[in-house]
C-alpha cells in the first residue's frame, strides 16, 4: 500500500470512534490527513466544543510537518520552546504540539497522521492508536 485511500481512512475513523465510545471518553472530533497533508476524512461526535476540530487537524498537521508524533511535539516543546514556537509561526499556528497527533505508517512508508480531540490528550491519543491498530498500520506517537 503506497497511500492512504479513503476506506483505510473510515476504517481508522471508526475504530478511532469506537474506543472513544468504549472508554466513555468526552464527545471527539478526528481528522485523518494524507502524507502531503490533505484532509481525507474529519468527523464530530455530537456535543463536541467548538473548536476541537481545529485542534485535532492541528495534532494531524503537526505530527506531519515535522515527521513525530505529536508526544514527541510536546516534549520538545518543553525542552525546547522557542524551536517550537518558531516553527509554529512558520506554519502560520496550524500546529497543536500535545499528545492526540499519531503518524500512520505502512513498514516504514508514511501515509498520513491521524488528530484526536474532544478528551484528555493522553486519551485522544489512545483513540488515534485504536485506530490505527485496527488498520493493520503501524502508529508513531512520538
Amino acid at each position: 500500500m503506497a497511500e492512504l485511500t479513503l476506506e483505510i481512512a473510515r476504517k481508522i475513523l471508526d475504530a478511532a470512534l469506537a474506543k472513544g465510545v468504549e472508554k466513555k471518553f468526552k464527545p471527539l472530533v478526528i481528522t485523518i490527513l494524507d502524507a502531503r497533508g490533505a484532509v481525507k476524512v474529519t468527523a464530530a461526535q455530537d456535543g463536541t466544543s467548538l473548536m476541537r476540530a481545529e485542534i485535532a487537524h492541528g495534532k494531524a498537521y503537526g505530527a506531519l510537518a515535522l515527521g513525530m508524533g505529536s508526544r514527541a511535539l510536546f516534549q520538545r516543546a518543553q525542552e525546547q520552546a522557542y524551536f517550537i514556537d518558531a516553527v509554529n509561526t512558520l506554519a502560520q499556528g496550524r500546529m497543536v504540539p500535545v499528545p492526540g497527533g499519531v503518524l500512520i505508517l505502512d513498514g516504514s512508508t508514511l501515509l498520513g497522521a491521524v488528530g484526536v480531540s474532544g478528551d484528555t490528550s493522553d486519551n485522544d491519543e489512545i483513540c488515534a492508536l485504536a485506530g490505527i491498530e485496527a488498520a493493520g498500520l503501524k502508529a508513531n506517537a512520538g
